[in-house]
């Protein structure tokens, strides 16, 4: 496998960040398709075993739900790495003016929050990342004790949350989202100001999960500095023996204990998307390096490394066709396809917005959002 250096960009990274993006709107499109009532996104509603529907449901969110999003935030974690060596290179402080780098972020994802989806993950990355980077001017010893320290703590209290979830289950209690009819409505029937209004009047409830994920964000950022500095997305033996050992652990260990998913009634959502689904992301990273390799030819690629490029701007546009596809003041389709017809839609977007990515990196360096944040940063480092 070859290692394509352009600005130092690293193909695989690339190939990487764009399966993550598809991946990370396998969740979402349930979101949109069920008009954001969550007890209709995961198994505590609908049994699995219903229908042929719902079980395919069920499957698309066992192989999507938490794994892609922990593949793009590890990711994030390897491009803090790569903005850290060209600091280092340049002669740089650090963190300095990547500072600048997590309050646009954060402006962007407050602006997406508002304007287009409330499970924005962009703020609570931009917070993480000034977090991680305060945490990276310590050197390799503080990475490596705040990534044990803080995994073993969040473990124990992720473990804790996966035994009271058993408990609550062997007891009868009906574990659900609560009512959220009124929810469905609003992105039903109610027109596109009235949804902003409603996200910005329910802002510190809507934000709970992003404030909520911080510590796990945090650890597999610190794991994607660690993978990179160990090299693990080398082309040499040394990379590829990480990778093994990451294929082994990420599908050995995470597909059973992502298998729960699957169990009656559902109750073990939370510790499967906070705790057992980043281990299946290291398989996934893993998996797609090996396919990868050797195969670097294949015209397939092209789109996927395009889309990755230009990450953030499909992550916002495929959240933003999601909003017109399946909201009331969209095309209202919210509700009314069937779970066969919403995987069609989820793989036509994805489908639609690599084919749009390969078209504009071929003419651009970079994607409208990345070439924006870029300008504007640009402009405040003049000052």
């Amino acid at each position: 496998m070859t290692v394509e250096r352009s600005a130092e960009r690293i193909r695989l990274l690339d190939m990487l960040r764009g399966f993550a993006i598809f991946g990370t709107l396998g969740t979402n499109i349930w979101l949109f398709a069920h008009l954001g009532d969550l007890n209709r996104v995961f198994t505590s509603g609908t049994p699995w075993w219903a229908s042929a529907g719902d079980f395919l449901q069920t499957l698309v969110l066992f192989f999507a739900s938490g794994k892609f999003l922990g593949m793009l935030t590890i990711l994030f974690g390897v491009g803090m790495e790569l903005k850290y060596r060209q600091a280092m290179r340049r002669g740089a402080p650090w963190p300095g003016a990547y500072l600048w780098v997590c309050l646009f972020l954060f402006l962007e994802g407050f602006l997406h929050f508002t304007l287009v989806m409330e499970y924005d993950i962009l703020m609570s990355y931009a917070v993480t990342a000034t977090i991680v980077a305060v945490i990276m001017r310590g050197g390799d010893r503080r990475v490596n004790r705040a990534l044990k320290g803080l995994g073993g703590v969040y473990a124990g209290l992720m473990l804790t949350l996966f035994a009271l979830e058993a408990w609550l289950k062997a007891s009868g209690a009906n574990l659900s989202f609560g009512d959220m009819r009124d929810v469905a409505a609003l992105y039903r029937n109610g027109s596109w100001p009235e949804q902003v209004a409603y996200r910005l009047s329910h802002f510190a409830l809507l934000r709970i999960e992003a404030v909520f994920v911080i510590p796990l964000n945090i650890i597999l950022f610190l794991l994607g500095i660690r993978l990179m500095r160990a090299g693990a997305f080398a082309p040499d033996e040394r990379g590829r023996r990480i990778r093994r050992r990451m294929l082994r652990i990420g599908f050995g260990l995470g597909v059973p204990l992502n298998l729960l998913l699957f169990i009656p009634e559902g109750g073990f959502e939370l510790s499967v998307r906070y705790l057992f689904a980043p281990v299946l992301s290291l398989g996934y990273m893993a998996l797609i390096a090996r396919l990868f390799e050797g195969r670097e030819h294949l015209k397939v690629w092209r789109y996927i490394e395009a889309t990755g490029k230009m990450a953030l701007s499909c992550y916002v546009l495929q959240n933003l066709l999601g909003s017109v596809l399946f909201y009331g003041w969209g095309l209202g389709w919210g509700e009314r396809l069937g779970i066969p017809a919403v995987i069609g839609v989820w793989l036509a977007v994805c489908l639609f917005e690599a084919v749009l990515a390969c078209w504009w990196i071929g003419r651009m360096k970079l994607g409208p959002m990345e070439w924006l944040r870029k300008s504007v940063l640009r402009l405040v480092a003049a000052r």
